[in-house]
């Protein structure tokens, strides 16, 4: 899907049009955005609303000085020059825009659909979080020892044993069955086996 969103200036007055065809209104204006260096030029790129509702509350609502963020889509033209060769130009086809008031807070004006979104007023004063739970209460209350990684890694505990067992007992073995495998002989260990 192609979805863009551009906070930019409006350098060009809004102007409203109509297609000749069915008198479908579409307002034009270009607008300006920095580059992602602070070295780079300004670019600008010509923005386009289509819609009767869109396109004549982008007329009257927008100026030029307006910062704005805009939301559409993104596509490329492709214009014939008088001096004989082709240019491509890229194109922004509005389905929302925002007007950035003074104080960077977004305030969403137009959108291309009958919905309208209402500022969110801030909080007066900040928030507080009055409860306040002791994490004594979550602690298990009788000790219990733990032991160490190097026990905890090697050691074949009884449990473990009864859990092995009781695992083979319902489902099988999860080792291959060799008749051989039982004696200690046959068995491998992990340290002798080369990585």
């Amino acid at each position: 899907m192609n979805s863009c969103i551009l906070m930019a200036q409006i350098i060009q007055d809004p102007e409203l049009r109509y297609t000749s065809d069915n008198q479908t209104p579409l307002t034009q204006m270009l607008v300006q955005f920095s580059g992602v260096k602070a070295e780079d030029a300004p670019s600008t790129l010509k923005v386009v609303g289509w819609g009767e509702y869109l396109a004549n509350e982008i007329k009257t609502n927008y100026s030029t000085g307006d910062r704005v963020v805009i939301e559409g889509s993104l596509r490329m033209n492709l214009i014939e020059r008088p001096e004989g060769f082709k240019e491509k130009r890229a194109e922004l086809t509005v389905s929302r825009i925002h007007k950035l008031a003074t104080d960077d807070h977004f305030e969403p004006q137009v959108m291309a659909s009958d919905r309208t979104f209402q500022r969110t007023p801030e909080p007066s004063s900040p928030q507080t979080y009055d409860k306040v739970v002791s994490m004594d209460q979550h602690r298990m209350s009788s000790s219990v020892s733990y032991p160490s990684n190097t026990e905890q890694d090697f050691a074949y505990t009884s449990t473990e044993q009864n859990t092995e067992q009781s695992f083979e007992s319902s489902f099988g073995s999860s080792s291959p069955q060799n008749p051989t495998s039982d004696s200690p002989s046959h068995q491998h260990d992990l340290d002798d086996i080369p990585f």
